[in-house]
């Protein structure tokens, strides 16, 4: 008979509140105001999964969760809520942590690629607007036809540049090219490019198994991005992030109700999802959301109010916690209702009073039981850290990257050759073997520049998607959703 995993332990009120495994990949909210507790509670669920064997994502938007990887100590408001809950079995410990970072100062360097990454999404971190967004669409099409690579910022850079270049050679097979649209797309990538998206894309890009390992132990890695820099770009933060739900979507294989989770996403300041946002690229979202749990993906929406949430995936979130919200505005106090509202009542429990009156660390905790119903809320503390609250120190962060079995693996870009080496090039080959006779002569040839070139391209097409290199433009899955290639 196999060994059911133990309950994941996550407060304490008239008696201890456990999540059953099982249930843990059907998703769930942490929610409340500013310093009311939710990064703890982020922290005590990531420790309780970790320990169970299960790998953790999230993000560490203000620098405070590095002290996952170190025990804890010292702290006495952590000795008095020992105390206070009765923990005799309580004692202090970190936690196998690997560190990412976009930008490659805090972590292992963490990257995609334009082709992963897709026109649907990108158009979002550009800030385009519908029409500029069917022009980026077409540019990721022109590069399919022909067989070009877009790996980094460069390659759509000079992709588009050639589209829009060559539109009346296009115009036929494609449609009207805007040039105003090109020229916007151009000025947000380069504005991208100064906030340092660079640096996001390229390769050695993330392979999605490096986030689902154990320790030697049996503990789940608990995957930190360092996004203190990341978030200066808020939209990008929340893109990526949801680019990397989509991956994990995708490449993951179906797994129905697992004993317990693959893998536990926190999605920190996710208002940030869903501000801004085409219904489009919301549809998409909430499609993502709803079936990734199929993978054994459970994921944890953290923020500030519940009403940041959409009402289709609120509903998806059977697993909560609720801590304080404070109500001084209308809109605060249709929150707090709303809050209310969402939980299961408990005729010992005023809801909606109790929201209010939370102290630091305390909670409304509603959680499925085996059967996939929410239990009644109850007024109850969140479980102590048994990490160090204090963040490592920079020397301790470096050891740790430099310590991990992956370290060297996405340290050194590597520059391959893709579609702004093949078009320069190819450029360089019109310019030097260009007709020497009059321009009249040559507007009367029977095929343009930009169509040799796209003729030429094309007629290696074939070679290239047979290639590894290749069907990385081949759309996946998800080129349905977001139309994303995958590196394959």
């Amino acid at each position: 008979m196999t060994m059911q995993p133990a309950s994941i332990r996550i407060a304490r009120g008239k008696e201890e509140l456990h999540l059953s495994p099982r249930m843990a990949n059907r998703h769930a909210l942490i929610a409340g105001a500013t310093g009311t507790g939710k990064t703890v509670s982020l922290r005590v669920l990531a420790e309780q999964f970790s320990s169970l064997g299960v790998p953790v994502f999230l993000a560490d938007i203000k620098g405070d969760l590095s002290g996952l990887a170190k025990p804890g100590g010292g702290n006495p408001k952590i000795e008095e809520r020992v105390k206070k809950l009765g923990l005799t079995d309580f004692s202090y410990q970190g936690f196998p942590v690997v560190f990412w970072d976009i930008f490659g100062d805090r972590g292992h360097p963490l990257r995609t690629t334009v082709s992963e990454m897709g026109p649907l999404l990108l158009s979002r971190i550009l800030s385009l607007n519908e029409t500029q967004s069917g022009v980026l669409n077409l540019v990721f099409k022109v590069a399919d036809d022909t067989g070009l690579l877009l790996l980094d910022l460069k390659d759509l850079r000079e992709m588009t540049r050639f589209v829009g270049d060559n539109a009346a050679d296009f115009k036929t097979r494609y449609g009207n090219i805007s040039t105003a649209s090109i020229g916007a797309i151009q000025r947000n990538l380069l504005i991208l490019e100064e906030q340092g998206g660079d640096r996001l894309f390229g390769e050695p890009a993330l392979d999605i198994q490096d986030l689902l390992q154990t320790d030697a132990t049996g503990k789940g890695m608990i995957n930190i991005l360092c996004a203190e820099q990341l978030m200066q770009s808020p939209k990008v933060y929340a893109t990526f992030l949801l680019w990397l739900l989509a991956e994990l979507f995708e490449q993951l294989p179906e797994v129905g109700d697992p004993d317990k989770p693959k893998m536990v996403f926190f999605f920190d300041e996710a208002h940030l999802l869903f501000e801004d946002v085409s219904p489009a690229l919301q549809d998409k979202i909430e499609q993502v959301v709803r079936l990734i749990r199929s993978k054994g993906v459970g994921v944890w929406f953290v923020t500030q109010n519940p009403l940041d949430i959409p009402d289709k995936i609120l509903g998806q979130l059977g697993n909560r916690i609720q801590h304080a919200l404070r109500a001084f505005t209308p809109r605060e106090q249709k929150a707090v209702r709303a809050a209310a509202e969402t939980f299961r009542a408990n005729p010992e429990l005023d809801t909606e009073a109790a929201i209010l009156e939370l102290g630091i660390g305390e909670a409304l905790v509603s959680l499925l039981d085996e059967r996939g119903t929410p239990a009644m809320v109850e007024r109850a503390y969140i479980m102590p850290p048994r990490s160090s609250l204090p963040p490592l120190t920079p020397e301790e962060i470096r050891g740790t990257v430099q310590g991990s079995v992956l370290y060297g693996a996405y340290e050194k870009a590597v520059d391959r050759e893709s579609a702004y080496e093949k078009l320069r090039r190819k450029a360089d080959q019109s310019l030097e073997s260009r007709d020497p006779e009059p321009e009249a002569r040559k507007n009367g040839a029977e095929t343009s520049e930009a169509g040799k070139l796209v003729g030429a391209l094309a007629k290696s097409a074939a070679h290239a998607i047979g290639s590894q290199l290749g069907r990385q433009i081949i759309r996946g899955l998800l080129g349905s959703l977001f139309g994303s290639g995958r590196r394959r």
